[in-house]
C-alpha cells in the first residue's frame, strides 16, 4: 500500500463546553490538520494521488473553520468543538472528496492531536 500524507493549517478560537478549566474560557489555537490516504497503486506516471490536488481537498474541508469562532459555525454549534470532533468534521468533508482518506489529525499544539478514522 502507498501512504500520502499533507498537511496544512489554520487558526481559530474556541471554548470548551461542560469543561472544567482553563479551556472552558475563549482561547485559540492555530491548528495543524494532516490527512493520510492510502492506495493499492500508482498511475502511470508512479503517483497514487497528485500532493497539489490532495492538499486542495485538505484546504476545502477546513475553510470554513479558519479564521472564526468555533462554537458559533452552524456546522458545529451543536457539538463541542474539541479537537476530536473537529477531526471527524474535517474527516467527513475530505472522505466526501476522496474514497481513499485513511485518517485526520488535528494538532491543536505540537504536542496534542487528535485522530479520527473509521
Amino acid at each position: 500500500m502507498f501512504e500520502i500524507k499533507v498537511r496544512t493549517s489554520f487558526s481559530a478560537a474556541h471554548n470548551l463546553k461542560n469543561y472544567r478549566g482553563k479551556c472552558e474560557r475563549l482561547h485559540g489555537h492555530n491548528w495543524t490538520v494532516e490527512a493520510l490516504f492510502g492506495y493499492n497503486s500508482v498511475d502511470k506516471d508512479g503517483m497514487a494521488v497528485d500532493f497539489k490536488i490532495a492538499k486542495k481537498i485538505l484546504k476545502g474541508a477546513i475553510e470554513k473553520l479558519d479564521h472564526s469562532y468555533l462554537n458559533e459555525l452552524k456546522i458545529l454549534k451543536k457539538i463541542n468543538p474539541t479537537s476530536e470532533n473537529i477531526a471527524r468534521f474535517i474527516y467527513d468533508g475530505v472522505k466526501k472528496k476522496n474514497k481513499n482518506l485513511i485518517s485526520i489529525s488535528v494538532w491543536e499544539n505540537e504536542s496534542s492531536c487528535a485522530i479520527y478514522s473509521e
